[in-house]
This record gives structure tokens, sequence and C-alpha cells, in this order.
């Protein structure tokens, strides 16, 4: 896959970038140059690898599951600003 200057136009106006024209051919061999570089990764053989998450195998801690004091509204909204019936108050923001 290649890409030529018109993509090049098109990816960075959809990035949203603005790229003076006499960088338009660099950015062409650039992004060319990357995309042969990921067609040689498919060359690869990964066959039997396992997916590499960490350098170091490491098992998550895990903890209970229990139900704590979260139902305590009152003590939740007792710092707000501005509350209403265990709400919080704020402004609008949104016309």
């Amino acid at each position: 896959m290649s890409v030529d200057k018109d993509t090049v136009r098109r990816i960075a106006k959809l990035a949203r970038i603005a790229l003076e024209e006499e960088r338009v051919e660099p950015m062409v061999q650039e992004l060319n140059g990357i995309l042969a570089w990921v067609e040689q990764l498919e060359e690869v053989d990964v066959e039997g690898v396992a997916p590499l998450t960490s350098v170091v195998a490491q098992k998550l801690k895990m903890r209970d599951d229990v139900v704590t004091d979260g139902g305590d509204a009152d003590a939740v909204t007792a710092n707000a600003p501005l509350g209403e019936d265990h709400f919080f108050v704020v402004p609008k923001v949104v016309e």
C-alpha cells in the first residue's frame, strides 16, 4: 500500500493539520516508509507466540467486592456548596 499527494492532503485536512505544499512530498515519502515497515512486520512468523502485555509476568491483585457505606447521601453531600434532595446543585452550562 502506498499513499500519494492527494491522500496526504486529505489526511492532513481530516486531522486538522496545516500542511504547507512544500511539506507534502516529504510527508508522502515518510508515510510510505512507515507503511513499508508495517508490511515488513506482517512477514514475521508469530505462530504459537502468546500476546505480550508486560515484560514481567504479573497477576492482578483482586479485592473482595463488598458493599460499603456509600449509601449515606447526607455525608456525601455535606461539603457541597449547594445541594437539594441529596443531589449536587450546579450552574446550568447548556442552553
